[in-house]
């Protein structure tokens, strides 16, 4: 197993109460971007998939912000796969995130796999609603635009 004590949430997960009722033990949680790429909904939920869950998709010049969890252990992360549908509907993957001294650290990420995206869809509001549950962690400028994602 990689030594990797670090996840990047950007969607919601960002809620560290929702993370919590989950059951990842972490010691330590920070804002961070995740640069390179775009937030986005176009990850079909299985039970209603005319609803979207959150996903990042390639775009330069863009980034994400979101919550970095400091993982106990480096098995902690085996418990968000359960959550995240990993390997069938996201894939766990390793990318550089930026903490806000400007250094990088390696962290886990989930990706919606190809299968699982589609256009036109919105999140519920009650999903939106985790994601802004992590406004401490993001920039008043990235909230504000988070906070007019239409719902359906």
């Amino acid at each position: 197993m990689l030594d990797i004590h670090y996840y990047f949430a950007y969607g919601s997960n960002m809620n560290s109460a929702r993370v919590v009722e989950r059951g990842l033990e972490f010691s330590a949680l920070f804002p961070a971007t995740l640069d390179n790429v775009e937030l986005c909904f176009n990850k079909r939920a299985v039970k209603n998939p005319d609803m979207a869950y959150a996903n990042v998709i390639y775009s330069q010049e863009s980034h994400v912000e979101g919550v970095v969890y400091q993982l106990s252990d480096t098995c902690q992360i085996n418990k968000m796969d359960y959550f995240e549908g990993s390997p069938v509907r996201y894939s766990r993957e390793l990318f550089w995130v930026r903490k806000p001294d400007g250094s990088k650290i390696a962290a886990w990420v989930y990706v919606a796999n190809q299968a699982m995206l589609a256009d036109g869809l919105r999140p519920a509001s009650w999903y939106l609603e985790h994601l802004l549950a992590g406004e401490q962690y993001l920039t008043p400028a990235y909230f504000e635009k988070l906070s007019k994602t239409l719902t359906c």
